[in-house]
């Protein structure tokens, strides 16, 4: 059963469940390629501003799509330790991957922000946004990079996530709205019917919108 037609759609059903945190004047961070899309609805519902925090997956060697970890900025790491021993991976074989990944992690952190310092998050409420969790260790990453940074209030919002990984996102965060947790879960794409891949250009184009003044209101006598 599909759940959204696209990113688009998904993001603007996320807004509407938001809403509630509109006063609170949150940061809406995404997290990239594809929550960008749903990130970008979100705060234009909330009139918030819109970044990145760029986390990568630490795929298995032969089954790149595996995640037995994630990276985040501040040299984060999110290790499952069980399903390393299963992949018969040594600590070189993971610090070797991790620091592939933190690379890469530098590098599109460069392309998207374009010199921009990372935005500040102390004692700010912080929506952490994607296009939906499987394992949910990218959003560990980056629930691990924002506390660090102090915010009021950390809140997760995702479209879609299975219940396991939603109730361990949820004891992460202070909050956590994901609109749905099927238990029939074997990848986020399923659950949209159209699924494209995003691409950097796209990303940065939706930064570079956000980022411009909203049109003032128009004064009539």
């Amino acid at each position: 059963m599909m759940l959204f037609e696209d990113r688009v759609d998904a993001g603007r059903k996320l807004a509407s469940r938001l809403e509630h945190l509109a006063k609170a004047k949150p940061l809406v961070l995404a997290l990239p390629r594809g929550g960008v899309v749903v990130a970008s609805e979100v705060a234009r519902a909330l009139r918030a501003p819109l970044d990145v925090i760029v986390t990568r997956k630490l795929g298995a060697p032969l089954q790149p799509e595996f995640g037995f970890g994630a990276v985040g900025p501040g040299d984060v790491r999110v290790i499952d330790r069980q399903s390393v021993r299963m992949l018969g991976l040594s600590d070189s074989d993971v610090e070797r991957i991790a620091t592939r990944e933190l690379a890469e992690l530098a590098r599109r952190e460069g392309v998207y922000r374009r010199g921009r310092r990372a935005p500040n998050v102390a004692g700010k409420t912080v929506i952490l946004v994607d296009d939906g969790a499987a394992t949910g260790v990218t959003m560990q990453a980056a629930i691990r990079s924002v506390r660090a940074g102090g915010p009021e209030r950390l809140v997760v919002a995702l479209p879609v996530a299975p219940p396991d990984t939603a109730e361990t996102l949820g004891a992460d965060a202070d909050e956590i709205i994901c609109l749905a947790t099927p238990d029939q879960f074997a990848a986020v794409g399923q659950w949209y019917r159209r699924f494209d891949q995003v691409d950097d250009d796209e990303v940065i184009d939706l930064l570079r919108r956000a980022r411009r003044p909203a049109p003032a209101a128009a004064h009539t006598r």
